[in-house]
């Protein structure tokens, strides 16, 4: 059982606390920058356990009645189909999801900004989409020598030609569905028509990750390089704060190379130049003071850097990335002297796999204890070992099969047949169905469906290349997977 490091209650307060602060401090108009991700934040939740994946609603919900958010998107991202990979839909799709849940919860969602719009088709197909619905969506336009030239971006040819975007609350959120979509243009845009207004708004950044207040190779934010390694993000003491006010404090490099042209902006927006002084005096970030445990968060920190090292592998044997994010992916592993079989699940996979001679899966279950599945069956490998694990959890004897033949025939013979599938081999979505279909008149199944939950969380390891579909289904379930990097079989089509 992974051992609880931090407060996610104190981490609340004192984030909405300095969020109410830097409020107060911009005459009572703020636009906060969110970087990651508003819903699941997978990431915090694991280097920092005990940190909740929906914290950052959780703070949200404190400024109800204050806040509106604003959401912006790469309108290239659009034209491209750019997609998450753990939950396999496309950027603008993600967005169109993210504004339904908040508003589920009584948040306000005001509107989206089209970025870096250059009349590409797609974006102009969505943003019709979107004012179809009763949505208001926004453009705002490349501009030339951005952001160097400074008297040029912050003028009427600059940001004054960007829509601008009428707000009425006194914090305004401004988030995406992924990186490079255009925040903090954004925000810095709508800073520009706000000052022309004569409405003296502030600006703030809400980014996670760095912590600013750990040490700088602390196995925190070395696991935030590895996470970012594909953006070649490093992290580093940021010089404007030492000079400032003589105290340590860590940000990343964009963020410390970006900062003196983002102050002339800044300072020509306002006509201040005492507004910041470093770029971690723009951040608004406790997630630092929620820690408590600090043994128990570098040993999540530690896992989670592995856990990188094999995603980037995958990435790379995918074409998704480069080779240099592996060797940074690798090096941050081993400056801390780890390796891939520092993650316990790991072996267990691989040695199943020499033994069968077939691909195997492992999870660990919470009191330790590791079970396996392989592939040589009716169904996967993980779906084998997801079943093995709920029925250790439950107790429920080896020999005893969770599945009946009268629902699990009539499903292959409909892949096979029907569908036209030569290998009807049952996929992890297909046979938890199947089981919850079972559940209806078998108790023991009932039993063992009531256990999925607890895998929420459990580690698990796969000695081949996990599909697309695979991985959807184990974040479903809360599995922190890992995979090799080799394909199960030489077919080229692998979904």
């Amino acid at each position: 059982m992974q051992k609880i490091g931090f407060d996610n209650d104190l981490y609340i307060r004192r984030q909405s606390q300095a969020i109410q602060e830097r409020i107060a401090r911009f005459g009572n108009k703020l636009y906060l920058e969110f970087g990651g991700k508003l819903f699941d934040d997978l990431h915090a939740s694991r280097v920092l356990p005990g940190f909740k994946p929906d914290a950052k609603i959780g703070l949200l919900q404190q400024f109800r009645d204050q806040a509106e958010i604003l959401f912006c998107i790469n309108a290239g991202d659009i034209g491209n189909g750019k997609y998450r990979a753990d939950l396999g839909i496309t950027y603008d799709m993600d967005l169109l999801r993210l504004m339904d849940q908040l508003r589920r919860m009584g948040l306000y969602v005001s509107a989206v900004v089209i970025t870096q719009y250059k009349g590409q088709p797609a974006a102009d197909a969505f943003r019709k989409m979107l004012e179809m619905r009763g949505e208001r969506a926004y453009l705002h336009y490349p501009i030339q020598g951005y952001p160097m030239d400074v008297d040029l971006v912050v003028s009427d040819e600059g940001y004054g030609k960007n829509d601008f975007v009428e707000t009425t609350r006194p914090l305004v959120v401004v988030t995406a569905p992924g990186p490079c979509s255009g925040k903090l243009a954004t925000c810095l845009s709508q800073l520009y028509h706000e000052y022309k207004r004569g409405v003296q708004a502030g600006y703030a950044k809400f980014e996670t990750f760095p912590v600013w207040n750990l040490p700088l190779k602390h196995p925190v934010n070395l696991a935030y390089e590895a996470a970012t390694a594909d953006l070649k993000d490093v992290n580093m003491i940021d010089p404007f704060h030492l000079e400032a006010y003589g105290i340590t404090t860590v940000n990343y490099n964009r963020d410390i190379e970006a900062f003196p042209v983002l102050r002339r902006i800044l300072m020509k927006i306002t006509g201040s130049d005492s507004i910041y002084h470093s770029p971690t005096d723009m951040g608004v970030n406790m997630a630092g003071y929620g820690i408590f445990d600090d043994e128990a968060v570098r040993e999540a920190a530690k896992q989670e850097i592995i856990r990188r090292y094999y995603r980037a592998k995958v990435d790379y044997a995918k074409g998704r990335t480069d080779e240099e994010t592996v060797q940074k992916t690798e090096m941050v592993m081993k400056s801390l002297d780890l390796s891939p079989e520092d993650r316990r699940v790991v072996r267990p996979a691989l040695e199943r796999a020499e033994q069968t001679g077939c691909p195997a899966f492992a999870i660990e279950l919470p009191d330790g204890s590791v079970v396996t599945g392989r592939g040589a069956g009716i169904m996967n490998p993980d779906a084998s070992a997801v079943l093995n694990a709920v029925k250790r959890l439950a107790g429920i004897a080896d020999d005893i099969y969770l599945l009946s033949h009268i629902i699990l025939e009539p499903i292959v013979r409909l892949k096979k047949d029907v569908l036209g599938i030569a290998e009807p081999v049952l996929s992890l979505d297909e046979v938890l169905l199947a089981l919850s279909i079972c559940a209806a008149t078998n108790p023991v199944a009932e039993l063992a469906v009531k256990k999925l939950t607890d895998l929420r969380n459990c580690q698990a390891h796969a000695s081949y290349m996990l599909s697309q579909s695979n991985e959807v289904m184990l974040s479903r379930l809360g599995l922190q997977y890992t995979c090799e990097d080799s394909y199960p079989n030489k077919d080229l089509y692998y979904v």
